[in-house]
C-alpha cells in the first residue's frame, strides 16, 4: 500500500451529523456528510486511502472513489474501536505511518505533509479540544490507545507521551475547522454546500 496511508473513519451518511438536525433535514445532513467525506478524500492527494466503516452505502462510495474498505466487523465499538481496527489493518498491510483524518473537514487541503515527522503528529480542532487529524507510526498500532470524544486532543497528547513517542503539535487552520453543530455551518457555507 505504500509507506504512508490516510485512514478516514466514516459513519453511515444517513446517521451522521445528528447535532445538525436543528438546521438541516436528514437528507441534507446525509448529502453534507458525503460531500465533506469526498473533500477529505480528495485532500489525501496521491496517498492511498482506506475507509473504515460498517455501512454498505459508505463502503460502496469508498470503493467507487478507489479507497480500500476496512469493514468494522463489530459495530458498536464506536469511533475509537473503528480507528484502532483501521490502523492495525494498515500496519499489517505494510504501511509505516497512518494519517487518521476525520471526514468532516471542509477546508482540508493536502494531507501528505502531516506524515513528514518521525513520531506522532496531532492537529487539534480550533478549540484545542478534539483531534481532527493524527498521524502515528504503524509500529504502535497495537499499543496506541485512541481516545476520541470530548478532550481527545489532551488525551492523545498524554498517550503519545506515555508511549515515549516524539510528538509534534500543529495548529493548522485548514484542518482545524470541523462541522458538528449548526454554528459551525455559517463560516463554511460555500465549502459545505451539498
Amino acid at each position: 500500500m505504500g509507506p504512508v496511508a490516510v485512514l478516514i473513519p466514516v459513519k453511515a451518511f444517513t446517521e451522521a451529523k445528528v447535532r445538525l438536525a436543528p438546521a438541516m433535514d436528514p437528507a441534507a445532513r446525509a448529502d453534507l456528510s458525503r460531500s465533506m467525506a469526498d473533500h477529505v478524500m480528495t485532500a489525501a492527494g496521491s496517498l492511498p486511502v482506506a475507509v473504515v466503516c460498517d455501512d454498505p452505502e459508505v463502503a460502496a462510495w469508498a470503493e467507487s472513489r478507489g479507497a480500500v474498505v476496512i469493514d468494522e466487523d463489530r459495530p458498536g465499538r464506536g469511533l475509537n474501536g473503528a480507528v484502532r481496527r483501521g490502523v492495525v489493518h494498515l500496519a499489517a498491510a505494510g504501511v509505516q505511518q497512518v494519517i487518521v483524518a476525520h471526514a468532516d473537514l471542509p477546508f482540508a487541503t493536502d494531507l501528505a505533509w502531516v506524515a513528514r515527522f518521525p513520531g506522532v503528529t496531532l492537529v487539534p480542532d480550533r478549540h484545542d479540544d478534539g483531534t481532527n487529524v493524527a498521524c502515528i507510526p504503524a509500529t504502535v498500532a497495537e499499543t496506541f490507545e485512541f481516545a476520541y470524544g470530548p478532550s481527545s486532543f489532551s488525551r492523545h497528547v498524554a498517550e503519545a507521551r506515555r508511549l515515549g513517542l516524539n510528538l509534534r503539535i500543529v495548529h493548522e487552520p485548514s484542518l482545524a475547522w470541523d462541522v458538528d453543530i449548526p454554528a459551525d455551518l455559517a463560516a463554511t457555507a460555500p465549502a459545505t454546500a451539498p
